[in-house]
Order: C-alpha cells, then structure tokens, then sequence
C-alpha cells in the first residue's frame, strides 16, 4: 500500500492573483474555491496515475470549509484539522509514504512571494525553531517528519517552490505563479497548471523513500516575534513561554506536535 496526505492551502493556488480570492466575504471567493478544487483533483489524479492506493486531502485554508465537495475526486478521502499539533493533521500518521503541499504560500518576509505570511498577516512577524526561520510550509512538514513522512511535492509561487527546495531537497516542485509583489501574482492559465500538477504528483509518489523526512533536533526552542507589543504580552502570559524582547516570546519544546503551542 502506498497512502499519500496531500495539505492544502489557497494562497499558492494556480489562477488566483488577488488577495480577495483567499477571502470568503469576497464575491470572487466563488472563484477562488472553485480553483483550489481544481489544482487539488489534479493532485488527487497524479497520485493515483503514480501508485498511490490511498489519498488522503486536508483543507486547510482559513480553518477549512473551503472545498465544494461534490466537485472533489471520490476517489480521494477528505480530513479536517482540529486544532494545533497533532490535530492539524489528524488521520496521518506513519504509515504514509509522503506528504503532499498543495497551493501551499512562502514564510512571513519571503521577498516576491504573493501573500507571504506564517499564520497570521496581521500578528504574526516571523517564525523561528533552533534559529531558523520557517513558515507553515515546514511546520507541517515536521509534524509529519515525527511519523517519519518525508514532503515529496510542492506546488505553489516561484518563491515558495524556493523555500520548498530549501526544506525538502529531493521533492518535486510545480511553480504555478510568480509574484512582482506581494499582493499581485502572474499565473500561468489553470490548464497548464493541472497538467503539470498531474504530472509531477505522479513522478513524486515514485520519490517514496528515496527522499529524507524533514525532521527536526529535539528539544527545540521556538521564537516568534509579533508585530505589536500588545500582541506579545499575551503571548509572554502562556505557560512556558519567555519574553524575550518586546516583540519577541520563545519556548522550549520537546516533541514537534507542539510547533504551534503558542
């Protein structure tokens, strides 16, 4: 058996190009929502074209309820996060061959990256474990990294396919966009996108076990800086957390189901 989670997100999604795409108040939302079932039925399709036996599909976006899920593959079956650690991807586990990242967004800071943030655009400033700078596409990567799941596909901007081949040396990457500034994106058409999302879904189900899970040295310390003070005081009130600054909390962690415990 080879079972794949695919994690996705709206961001990076082939055709979307305005932040009001992402947002579900939006008329164009309608849209949006339509696109991101697209990219991830062509996700769905290579995965099954490469081997997989079992797909296995996280919305992500916003909390989730983003898909129309009578227009998602059948063949596929569809998960929903409840929370952080372990709960933000609840059915893996080690039994799948690798983790899918589809319409994922670069870290908070990436420089031409359409709608970098890490969680959250309006608090959160930038992200840190053991030092290193990450976004939500390597905290779920070493949520899967402690079941032994490497990340074998990426699809997204030209500057998140950059970051994903920074993580994940090895895993297939599919640019479906790239960003002249943050809030603007130049697409290639959907069409196109779906073919090449297809494709390399199916070439990377055949990279199980040849590439290395993302996995990260335990304990970890964990920094988040903020953009406002106000913010980090609430932050700094949690239990294990050390103010390090004004902007700036950290905490030590043992496992990384606790990445997101902040």
């Amino acid at each position: 058996m080879t079972k794949i989670y695919i994690a996705t997100d709206m961001e990076g999604i082939s055709g979307i190009d305005t932040v009001r795409m992402v947002d579900r108040t939006h008329p164009k939302y309608a849209l949006g929502r339509r696109l991101l079932c697209e990219d991830v039925n062509a996700a769905i399709a290579g995965a099954f074209d490469g081997g997989a036996t079992e797909v296995v599909v996280l919305d992500a976006h916003a909390g989730g309820g983003n898909f129309i899920i009578e227009d998602m593959d059948p063949r596929a079956v569809y998960d929903r996060s409840f929370g952080g650690g372990r709960g933000k991807m609840p059915s893996l586990n080690e039994d799948f061959a690798g983790l899918f990242h589809v319409g994922r967004h670069a870290k908070a800071g990436t420089l031409n990256a359409f709608l970098d943030h890490t969680q959250s655009s309006r608090t959160w400033f930038s992200y840190a474990v053991n030092g290193r700078e990450m976004g939500e596409m390597g905290q779920l990567a070493a949520i899967a990294g402690y079941f032994g799941v490497p990340v074998l596909l990426v699809t997204s901007d030209e500057a998140a396919c950059a970051e994903a081949q920074e993580f994940f040396p090895g895993a297939e990457t599919v640019a479906v966009k790239w960003a002249p500034r943050r809030n603007r994106a130049v697409c290639i058409h959907p069409e196109k996108a779906h073919q090449l999302i297809r494709e390399a879904a199916a070439r990377a189900v055949g990279l199980a076990g040849t590439v290395e899970p993302f996995v990260l040295d335990m304990p970890a310390e964990v920094t988040l800086t903020v953009n406002r003070t106000d913010y980090a005081d609430g932050i700094a009130a949690r239990p294990g957390v050390e103010r390090v600054d004004a902007r700036t909390a950290r905490k030590t962690i043992d496992s990384p189901l606790d990445l997101l415990s902040f």
